[in-house]
């Protein structure tokens, strides 16, 4: 599929989630819609990434990116390295998002990324000052820690899982790595808004063909995917497979030793189910394997686990909200349940459009109450 294809498909399928992103309606003249008071309006296009300030107070803050342009974009706040402070994909153009960020004092860059390629249109931020981390709340830390544990599970899984898929690829198992594929892939799932933390690593690891720039060197899963179930021919991918691990061990290391913020788990919470709405409803994550469904339930669960971390804070602060997510996920879960198939999934190209139809509304309906939690958290 090709890459304006791709982000179409996305966009159309990212519509439904307008009403729980803090979206609203671009400025008619193609500008930035003026931020609400105590946020920083973010114009970008296809060619210009215009942030309203170029130094904040440290602590939180809040950006309201608005898309003028005609691809569909990606916004970025990058420590040194390129670690990924905060981030909100998917701007469909016309609309604006928002993401809210803890930034200490230091040096910073923010990024647009038009068509979601490349490094991004970049311009330096300087945060100066000093503040009390939203970890000093006890809760919170309890939230954090509790959370990290989990990614500790998933993460060291995901190393094991990983290890047995290369070794089948190596071996030139074909039929035993299309077995493990989404397996491993199921705890990459999990974990992938700590992942995406870390720079380049991420789309080293999942990046699908149609998501590459020009002249862009292409590896990890989806690379090997294409040769199980496309070219039928894994006899040269064991420099692949070796990098695959290599760079999984790399991630699985980077992820135990994060130091994470309250809001990693609100954003990334919200991250996963962008990500099952833009991706895999529409079969273009796992586009020939058709295994969309194992990543459709691990971007649930994952984003569920981030939820549950920060539930004793959220009891005490919004307590409303709470049920209503309870609600939400139990009708995602149930909805997805009847799609299980054996010990997995029907792969995406036996469901329905009715049935597609079916899982997006209750992805929508969930995404709309767990974008409230970041507001919360930061308060």
């Amino acid at each position: 599929m090709s890459a304006s294809i791709r982000l179409t498909i996305g966009a159309l399928a990212l519509a439904g989630l307008t009403a729980c992103a803090a979206e609203t309606p671009a400025a008619t003249n193609g500008s930035a819609v003026p931020a609400k008071p105590g946020k920083i309006a973010v114009a970008a296009s296809d060619t210009d990434c215009k942030v309203a300030v170029t130094e904040v107070a440290a602590g939180t803050s809040t950006f309201a990116i608005t898309n003028g342009g005609s691809k569909v974009t990606e916004f970025y706040v990058y420590a040194a390295g390129d670690r990924v402070m905060a981030e909100v994909e998917n701007i469909v153009p016309g609309l604006t998002r928002e993401v809210i960020a803890e930034l200490p004092a230091g040096a910073y860059e923010t990024a647009c990324k038009p068509g979601m390629v490349g490094k991004g249109i970049r311009n330096a931020l300087k945060v100066t000052g000093e503040h009390k981390a939203l970890t000093a709340d006890a809760k919170l830390a309890d939230a954090t820690a509790s959370y990290k544990r989990y990614i500790k599970t998933q993460s060291d899984t995901l190393l094991v899982k990983t290890q047995e898929f290369v070794d089948a690829v190596k071996a030139g198992k074909i039929d035993k790595a299309k077995e493990l594929f989404p397996v491993a892939r199921t705890y990459w799932e999990r974990i992938e808004p700590v992942a995406e933390i870390f720079g380049d690593l991420d789309p080293a690891i999942d990046a699908r063909e149609a998501d590459l720039a020009a002249g862009e060197e292409w590896t990890g899963f989806h690379k090997i995917e294409k040769d199980l179930w496309i070219t039928k021919d894994i006899s040269k991918d064991g420099p692949v497979a070796d990098k695959l691990i290599a760079d999984v061990k790399t991630i699985v290391e980077k992820s135990n030793a994060a130091e994470l913020t309250p809001l990693n788990l609100a954003n990334g919470a919200k991250e996963l189910l962008d990500e099952v709405a833009t991706g895999k409803i529409t079969g273009e994550e796992d586009i020939w394997s058709h295994t969309d469904l194992w990543d459709f339930a691990a971007n649930v669960q994952g984003s569920k686990a981030a939820v549950q971390a920060l539930r004793p804070v959220l009891e005490e602060r919004a307590p409303d909200l709470v049920k209503t997510l309870d609600e939400k996920f139990a009708a995602a879960e149930t909805e997805l349940g009847t799609h299980q198939k054996g010990d997995g999934w029907k792969f995406h190209n036996e469901l329905s459009k009715a049935e597609l139809k079916k899982l997006s509304d209750v992805i929508n309906a969930l995404a709309e109450p767990i974008s409230k939690i970041a507001p919360i958290v930061a308060k």
